[in-house]
Parts: C-alpha cells; structure tokens; sequence
C-alpha cells in the first residue's frame, strides 16, 4: 500500500520547456548582475566559494560568474549553481516576471492526493529553495501547502539508489510504501532498486507497455494500490 508520493518536477509536474525556456535564460540573463550587485552577502559569499572548490582553484568574481554561466549552458547538476539559481528566480517570482508552470493534471491529482491525506514530497535536482519558489507562484496560487518536505542533491544524485533509501529514511516509511514519479528512467531505475514504486511520465509520444517502468501520459492515469 503506498502511503507515501514523492514526485520529480521538470517533465513530471512541470514542462521541460518552462524550465529551459525561461528559468535558465532568466538566470543566465541576470547572473552577472545580481552576483556583482550582492557579492558582500554571506549565502552568495558561500556560493562563490563552493564554486571555488568545485573547480580546486581560486576564482576572481568575474571568473566565477563565467564557470556558473558555462554550467548553466552544460545543464550541470551542481549544488552551488543551483543554490544560485535559486536566488535569482527568487527576485524574478516576486517580481511578477514569470510564474511556476504546473500541468493542471498534476495540479487536480495532487489536490485529491492532499485531501485523501496522503504525504507528498519533492525530490529535484534543483534546489529545495528552487523547488519552494516554483510551487508558491503557480496559475494556481501557493502549492507549497500541498507538500510535506523537499529534497534535492543534498540529499545524494537523483540516479543513486542510496538517494532513495535516504529519503524513505527521512520520512520514516520503508521504500515499498513509497510512490516515486519521474520522466528519467534511470532515476525510476534508482529508486526501483530500493523497492520503492514506480510511475514513468511520459508527456509526449506513445507509451510502451513492456517499459521496465509502468508508464502514464498524465497524473490522472496514476493508481495508487
């Protein structure tokens, strides 16, 4: 019996487009300024020195900025970047520049699964900083409410079987109790390893029925059992 959902963002709950369409370029765009203009802060302080340490050398300001840019182009799954990134989607939400995309499946299926009393988390290889700041500006008003807790690759890689029993530890659940939901394959493999339930999303193109993982177009094709 699952009593657990734990559920990906980007491809999952979230188009693909919206975050390398606008929250890369976004960031991208606004890097170089918002690092220049806030470098004396301790978070961005210990973001450049994490930066720091990621490439082993020292970095000048500009020189770091131009490494996280490179990451950004590289699609990097990069604490220190993500972290920053965080920050400048922050300044863009409460700006009104974009809100979080939800598909209205996902939208309509979580509200149920929240009302059934069911705990829902998040697992991103964005930030949880990311993570709460998309769920909070959605067409929908603030999602944050619908979810229990966040992880992100602090926890460990998203492709890393330990990463899931991490989490099934942190929420006090064994795996096999716990529903994950992921568009990338070798995330669901990950977290099969560990026992834990599987759904693949598969947003565009045609399903395969004899995938290694059941796979659904929509949250509205998702049973719990």
């Amino acid at each position: 019996m699952i009593k657990a959902i734990v559920t990906d963002i980007e491809g999952t709950t979230s188009s693909i487009s919206f975050v390398h369409e606008v929250l890369f370029p976004y960031a991208d765009a606004n890097i170089q300024a918002f690092v220049q203009q806030h470098a004396s802060r301790d978070d961005v302080i210990d973001i450049l020195k994490q930066v720091e340490s990621e490439v082993g050398s020292s970095l000048s300001v500009d020189e770091a900025i131009q490494t996280l840019r490179d990451w950004i182009k590289a699609d990097k799954k990069i604490t220190s970047l993500k972290s920053l990134q965080g920050l400048i989607w922050e300044s863009g939400y409460t700006n009104g520049d974009f809100q979080g995309h939800i598909y209205d499946d996902a939208y309509q299926r979580m509200m149920q699964w929240h009302e059934q009393g069911i705990p829902m988390y998040v697992y991103s290889s964005g930030s949880v900083k990311a993570q709460k700041l998309l769920f909070a500006h959605t067409p929908f008003g603030d999602l944050t409410p619908l979810f229990a807790g966040y992880f992100d690759t602090t926890i460990g890689a998203k492709v890393e079987p330990q990463s899931y029993l991490a989490i099934a530890k942190a929420i006090d659940l064994p795996p096999e109790e716990v529903l994950f939901l992921s568009d990338i394959k070798k995330e669901l493999d990950a977290a099969k390893t560990v026992h834990m339930q599987t759904y693949w999303l598969v947003r565009e193109g045609e399903l395969n029925v004899l995938a290694e993982h059941t796979q659904v177009s929509d949250f509205h094709s998702i049973h719990l059992s």
